[in-house]
């Protein structure tokens, strides 16, 4: 077991955690084996790369010897190390209200509102969740995002509203960052679309790049571009007529704007995404004010207790009111149709019986 020693280094400034030194040693029996990978596997509360931090950083020692990341360890060897101090997020936190739909002390799930960024960068104010985040959860958040990301484990796009996952502590985090990088967990996004696909599902797998022609925007990669693999299912819930269509989209992989690439490869661009091509339809009143993309519905195991999960997110009322919208028209669609039909009908029926009774000469 690590025996918790105090630090050499006495206490820090406030902008950094206390440094804790540890023993470890290494057990009979064991067999020689690189100190990244023994530690790692033998003392697992901490990542492979916080190990290699250490390492670098020349925090790890057998003796009075520093050692590096392939310094051979053997049975009996006594390990004192310590980590990195952690750089306290000089963030704000803002008191930003938050859709929370799922929490406990691990981990919390939020439905993210469209036009909310996920975490700092250029050009951001302190709106993002991240700042709100910092008011919610107040220390409890994992650091392994660093300072500017704390907890992230995914995001979405500043557009796109829905799910997304929050890690309070760094063993959450690892747990869910493996089901993404796994691709074990379940991720169900609902799209409005332009025009009403002829299919009712499909599987679309195309890799997905950078646009060679404009860097800020991504494509399918043809004819020996780069790109990465990308796979989406896709299946049609409601159809407007010929104006749009409900679509729910699985994603087994994360590309950037995968979904918004994959269904412009089938012709149908996104309601509200200009950026792929979306021109205003003058049959709809209101007009889409951003990309119609919903993260609804997640599964996934929780990264502690092992438990599975299955989180909805409800339509943000943006997304809502399209959907009302397109209602309307498609029942005013349906109508209309169903009146030509009946109209024809008639005008068939009425013609039979004329040339039944049509006389004969």
């Amino acid at each position: 077991m690590p025996v918790i020693l105090p630090s050499p280094r006495g206490r820090s400034d406030d902008k950094q955690t206390a440094h804790m030194t540890e023993s470890y040693t290494v057990p009979p029996d064991t067999r020689r084996t690189r100190a990244d990978k023994l530690l790692a596997t033998a003392l697992p509360a901490h990542s492979r790369v916080a190990w290699r931090r250490a390492l670098d950083a020349g925090l790890v020692r057998v003796g009075a010897k520093v050692i590096d990341r392939s310094h051979p360890l053997a049975a009996g060897d006594v390990v004192s190390h310590e980590f990195p101090a952690v750089t306290a997020s000089e963030l704000r936190p803002v008191d930003i209200p938050l859709d929370v739909i799922f929490e406990d002390r691990h981990m919390l799930a939020v439905n993210k509102p469209a036009g909310m960024v996920v975490h700092p960068g250029a050009g951001t104010r302190e709106d993002t969740l991240v700042h709100a985040l910092l008011a919610h959860c107040g220390d409890s958040l994992s650091g392994i995002g660093g300072v500017q990301r704390p907890g992230i484990v995914h995001r979405l796009d500043r557009e796109t509203s829905g799910l997304i996952l929050v890690a309070k502590s760094d063993a959450a985090h690892r747990g869910l960052a493996a089901q993404f990088s796994g691709r074990t967990l379940k991720k169900e996004y609902l799209a409005l679309v332009g025009g009403a696909p002829r299919l009712l599902s499909g599987s679309i797998r195309k890799p997905i790049g950078r646009n060679p022609a404009q860097r800020h925007k991504m494509a399918v990669a043809e004819d020996g571009q780069p790109g990465r693999d990308a796979h989406t299912d896709w299946a049609v819930v409601e159809k407007f007529g010929d104006v749009a269509a409900l679509v729910r989209c699985t994603i087994h992989t994360g590309r950037t704007h995968q979904i918004r690439v994959h269904l412009k490869s089938l012709g149908h661009i996104l309601l509200g995404d200009e950026v792929y091509g979306w021109k205003p339809n003058a049959k709809l009143t209101r007009q889409p004010e951003r990309v119609m993309l919903h993260a609804e519905h997640l599964i996934f195991t929780h990264p502690v207790t092992g438990k599975t999960l299955e989180l909805r997110a409800p339509l943000s009322k943006d997304f809502a009111a399209q959907l009302a919208q397109l209602r309307k028209l498609g029942k005013a669609a349906a109508k209309t149709k169903k009146a030509a039909a009946t109209a024809a009908k008639t005008r068939k029926t009425a013609l039979a019986t004329f040339h039944k009774h049509e006389p004969r000469e």
